[in-house]
C-alpha cells in the first residue's frame, strides 16, 4: 500500500542548568497531551509512504524544517520513534492534589532568553507566551559546609564583571572566577562559529580539556569549584571530559559564558506558559497527518535517485531525507551504502551529557516567604544547582534541580527512592526543613531514555573538532543533518534547534 501524506547573577555562582535551553531531546517515550498518535497519523505506522522529503525526528529542529518545507510547497513527512512529539522537551502534568488541573512542569528543556531571536519569533508565531523566571530575593550558596545568603553587593555593575551578586562565602575565589570568565569570553570570541577548527589557537585549545585549562590558569580551589559547576551544568559533563575548544565555541555561540549562566537577561530569563513542549505540539498539530509517530527508523538506503527510510513495519520513499537527531543517535541507524568514515567516526566521538532533572512540588513556594528566590549553587551533591520552577500564579511551589556529570552517573545506578532521598536532603540543606515533605517528587533520567540517551546536548572531547568538524553539517549524498548540536548560533538551545531546522530546510529546498 502506498500513502502520500502531504550579570553574573548566575555567573559568579556559575548557575546554569539550561536546558536545552537546551534543545530538542531526541525522544522520551511518554505520552503527553494534547497530540496523540491518532491526531498525527491515524495510528497507522505500517506500509509504504511517499514524499519529496522525509524528516527523521519530531523535535523542534525536525518540525521546524518540515514546517518550512511545507510552507514552500514541498511534500514532507516527519517520522518519530515515540508516540509523542517534542524530542528533548516534555511537559509533565503535576499530580499533587493541590495543583490546579492542567498545571505542568517541564522535565526536559524549558528556558528561553534574549538573543534567542528565532525561537522567540516562533513562539510568537505559534500564539504562545512567556513569563519571567522568578528571581526576587536572595540567592543561596553552599560551600565548604557553610550556607550563605547573598544579593546585590553593589547597586550598579559598571564593568559588567558580575560584582553585584558575588557570594561572600569566598570573595577571593569569586573574583578570580570573574576574571577567568572575562578571559574565557575573550578567547571564545576568537573561535569562528562556522569553522572552529580554523581558529588561530585551535590546535592548542582542542588538544586540552577544560580541566587542563583550569589547572594551568586558576589558583584558588574556590574559583576552580565555581568554574567546574558552570561546566557541569552547561554540558552535563565533567571539565576533564570537554575539549577547551568545544567549550569556547559554545560560549561564543551562546552569546558568552556570562549570558549562558545568567537568569534575568540571560539564557534562563523566561519560561513558556503552558510548558515548552507546546512549541512542538503546535507545529505538529498544523502539520497533521504529515507527522508519523511510533516509527523508529532503523535503516536508510540512498543513491543518486532518492532515499528509502525504513523501520520494522514501514518505509518512506523520498528524494531527500533530513536527520534531526543528536549525532550519537544518527550514528545508530544503518546506512546503505555506509556513510563516509569521517561522518561515522564523528558520531562515535559525540557523547551526550549525563543529567537527571528533578523537581519537588510543595503547597506553596515557602522559600519566597523567607526572602529567597529558590536559586542555589553548591559544591555538594547530588543536586548542586536549583531554581524556583513554580507556575506563574504560584498556587503551588516547585523547586527544580539538576544532577549532572559524575553525580548523575552514580545516581543512575540507584533506585528511585535513593535518588529522591538524596534530592530532598539537598533541598533541605539549601531551603530548610520545610523542603523535607514535598507533595510530589518528579524526576527524568535522560541517559536512560531509549531515544535520547542523555542530555541536554552532545559535547566533544579533545581532538574531535580538529579532524572531524567538517563533517558536522556536510550532507552525505541525499542525507542532510539538523539538530541543535549543528547550529552555529545558540548551539544546544531551542533557538539553535530552530536555526538548524531553518538552515537545512533552505539547503534541501534549493536542491529539489
Amino acid at each position: 500500500m502506498s500513502k502520500k501524506p502531504s550579570d553574573f547573577s548566575r555567573r559568579d555562582l556559575l548557575k546554569a542548568a539550561a536546558a536545552l535551553g537546551t534543545v530538542p531531546f531526541a525522544a522520551a517515550c511518554e505520552r503527553s497531551s494534547p497530540i496523540s498518535s491518532a491526531q498525527a497519523s491515524s495510528g497507522d505506522t505500517q506500509g509504504s509512504f511517499n514524499a519529496q522529503v522525509v524528516v527523521v525526528g519530531a523535535g523542534i529542529a525536525g518540525l521546524t524544517a518540515a514546517r518550512r518545507l511545507v510552507a514552500a510547497g514541498v511534500d514532507t513527512l516527519v517520522v518519530e520513534a515515540c508516540d509523542r512529539v517534542g524530542g528533548r522537551t516534555l511537559n509533565h502534568n503535576v499530580s499533587a492534589a493541590q495543583a490546579l488541573p492542567g498545571t505542568v512542569v517541564e522535565v526536559g528543556g524549558q528556558w528561553v532568553g534574549p538573543g534567542q531571536d528565532r525561537v522567540l519569533a516562533l513562539i510568537e508565531e505559534l500564539g504562545l507566551s512567556t513569563f519571567k523566571t522568578f528571581e526576587d530575593g536572595n540567592y543561596i550558596d553552599y560551600r565548604n559546609g557553610l550556607k550563605t545568603q547573598y544579593g546585590h553587593v553593589f547597586p550598579i555593575d559598571p564593568l559588567n564583571l558580575g560584582l553585584n551578586r558575588l557570594p561572600l562565602t569566598d570573595p577571593v575565589a569569586a573574583a578570580e572566577a570573574a576574571l577567568a570568565i572575562e578571559t574565557l569570553t575573550s578567547m571564545a570570541n576568537q573561535v569562528p562559529l562556522d569553522m572552529p577548527w580554523t581558529a588561530a589557537n585551535a590546535a592548542a585549545w582542542d588538544n586540552q580539556t577544560f580541566q587542563s585549562w583550569m589547572d594551568a590558569n586558576l589558583v584558588t580551589p574556590g574559583a576552580k569549584s565555581l568554574l567546574q559547576l558552570a561546566i557541569e551544568t552547561l554540558f552535563c559533563a565533567e571539565p576533564r571530559e570537554v575539549s577547551l575548544l568545544h567549550a569556547l565555541l559554545c560560549f561564543h555561540s551562546g552569546g558568552s559564558l556570562e549570558h549562558m549562566i545568567s537568569t534575568t537577561g540571560g539564557a534562563q530569563d523566561s519560561r513558556i506558559a503552558g510548558g515548552s513542549q507546546l512549541i512542538s505540539l503546535r507545529m505538529a498539530q498544523a502539520l497533521g497527518s504529515r507527522v508519523l509517530l511510533r516509527a523508529p527508523v532503523t535503516r536508510i538506503e540512498y543513491n543518486d535517485k532518492g532515499v528509502r527510510v525504513s523501520g520494522d513495519q514501514f518505509s518512506v520513499h523520498a528524494q531527500r531525507t533530513i536527520i534531526a537527531l543528536p549525532p550519537t543517535l544518527s550514528g545508530r541507524i544503518t546506512y546503505a551504502p555506509p556513510v563516509n568514515g569521517l561522518r561515522d567516526q564523528l558520531t562515535q566521538r559525540f557523547p551526550m551529557g549525563s543529567v537527571i532533572k528533578v523537581q519537588c512540588v510543595y503547597p506553596k513556594p515557602f522559600w519566597r516567604d523567607a526572602g529567597l528566590n529558590g536559586q542555589a549553587t553548591s559544591d555538594t551533591g547530588p543536586v548542586k544547582s536549583t531554581f524556583d520552577n513554580s507556575p506563574p500564579d504560584a498556587h503551588v511551589g516547585v523547586i527544580v534541580g539538576f544532577i549532572t556529570g559524575s553525580e548523575a552517573r552514580t545516581a543512575i545506578m540507584q533506585t528511585r527512592e535513593q535518588r529522591m532521598a538524596g534530592v530532598i536532603e539537598s533541598f533541605v540543606r539549601y531551603f530548610g526543613e520545610q523542603a523535607r515533605t514535598p507533595l510530589e517528587y518528579i524526576e527524568r533520567d535522560w541517559a536512560s531514555e531509549e531515544y535520547s540517551r542523555g542530555g541536554y546536548l552532545g559535547y566533544l572531547p579533545p581532538g574531535v573538532w580538529l579532524d572531524y568538524g567538517i563533517a558536522m553539517t556536510a550532507p552525505v549524498g541525499r542525507i542532510h543533518w539538523a539538530g541543535s548540536e549543528t547550529s552555529d548560533i545558540n548551539r544546544g538551545y531551542f533557538d539553535g534547534a530552530v536555526r538548524s531546522g531553518e538552515r537545512v530546510a533552505e539547503e534541501v529546498a534549493a536542491l529539489l
